[in-house]
């Protein structure tokens, strides 16, 4: 069975004035991996364009529960939140990553937020992103009225990107080893054979 957002109440998605969710299953990878570049919130300006003015937290750029940090994304200045879980995925056990975020303002500008995130590697060797967020306030209700949903495309891209750091790494390897022909290195000689890379002491 497949991993659900645990939500509070107030947060309960169908009971606030904006709500999406976004999901993406991709092969070649692992929660670990997805996991690195999402926890540290160093790196999410490294892969999407939708986040800015990061203030990492005191303790560290890894996201951990009872954290503070800021961002600015969709447009809204940088607003305060704090992280109300963080698990790292392990064996048999799903990443969680959520966090609280909120707008302070009148009736027409004040925004609570809860945004959420699983990461676990499914039985049969695939990696599952599910994000959620749930919003209050009327900023959300105007984003939920605009077609299309810019939190829902702009979230689907960042899921999209989460892989893109990884995609990079993997593409440099292959280069590297298929340029390496005839190289030694500490008494070993590379030789690139039709499409595999062999190693010849």
């Amino acid at each position: 069975m497949q991993s659900a957002i645990i939500w509070p109440t107030k947060f309960l998605p169908g009971t606030t004035d904006n709500y999406v969710s976004n999901e993406v299953i991709v092969r070649d990878i692992t929660a670990a991996q997805i996991w690195t570049y999402l926890a540290d919130i160093t790196q999410w300006e490294s892969y999407y364009n939708n986040c800015s003015h990061i203030t990492p937290p005191v303790g560290g750029n890894n996201l951990k529960k009872g954290d503070s940090f800021s961002f600015s994304t969709f447009g809204f200045p940088p607003f305060p939140a704090e992280v109300m879980e963080s698990l790292p995925p392990s064996s048999g056990s799903p990443g969680r990553l959520a966090w609280r975020a909120w707008v302070d303002g009148d009736e027409s500008s004040k925004l609570d937020v809860y945004h959420a995130w699983i990461v676990e590697d499914l039985e049969y060797g695939v990696v599952r992103i599910l994000t959620q967020e749930s919003q209050i306030g009327q900023p959300a209700a105007k984003l939920a009225a605009t077609k299309p949903n810019p939190m829902l495309n702009g979230h689907q891209e960042w899921l999209d990107s989460l892989k893109l750091p990884l995609d990079s790494v993997l593409h440099n390897a292959i280069a590297f080893f298929q340029s390496v022909k005839g190289v030694k290195c500490n008494g070993v000689v590379w030789e690139r054979r039709a499409s595999s890379n062999v190693c010849n002491a």
